[in-house]
């Protein structure tokens, strides 16, 4: 591979996938590295699908955790993808985090289950605890909580129910 300093410059500022998602006008937005060095992207719920398949295409061919949070109440629901490139005899993998934001009202994230199939229970439970439907997955129910249970339990919003059902305590 042929790299010229501004290529070198960019990778360092920005990490490799995000200068590989640039130069093949995937629209991402790059927002640094975590404390272990992992560079981090943040993509749009409606680009996510097309974006996903490029890592896989990279060679990320590990979903190591998905996951979910609530940043703020009433602020953004963010779904995270945490994937790997594993290789043979490779001591140090190669890793990415997406982070897709999402609004509250209406959190819809494309489904990943058919290129990652290790996302159909994580991203049931995304759903199951903070409501963010994740479009085109085959199974997406609840998965923790009863089905007839009324709201999302992690949703910094979330008001407790004032009862308590003993289930299965024995």
């Amino acid at each position: 591979m042929n790299t010229t300093n501004e290529d070198q410059l960019n990778i360092e500022t920005r990490g490799r996938l995000s200068v590989w998602l640039t130069r093949h006008k995937f629209f991402h937005r790059p927002l640094g590295y975590d404390y272990r060095g992992v560079e981090t992207l943040q993509v749009k719920s409606e680009e996510w699908l097309s974006v996903a398949v490029a890592p896989y295409a990279y060679g990320s061919n590990y979903l190591r955790s998905q996951c979910a949070y609530d940043s703020a109440p009433g602020g953004y629901l963010v779904s995270v993808y945490h994937l790997t490139q594993v290789r043979d005899y490779s001591d140090q993998p190669e890793e990415v985090c997406v982070k897709i934001f999402v609004p509250r009202k209406d959190p819809r994230i494309p489904s990943v289950y058919w290129i990652w199939r290790g996302s159909d229970f994580q991203e049931r439970e995304s759903y199951d605890m903070l409501g963010i439907i994740h479009q085109g997955h085959p199974h997406l129910r609840r998965i923790l909580m009863p089905e007839s249970w009324v709201g999302w339990p992690l949703r910094k919003d979330y008001v407790v129910p004032n009862f308590y059902e003993l289930q299965d305590a024995y």
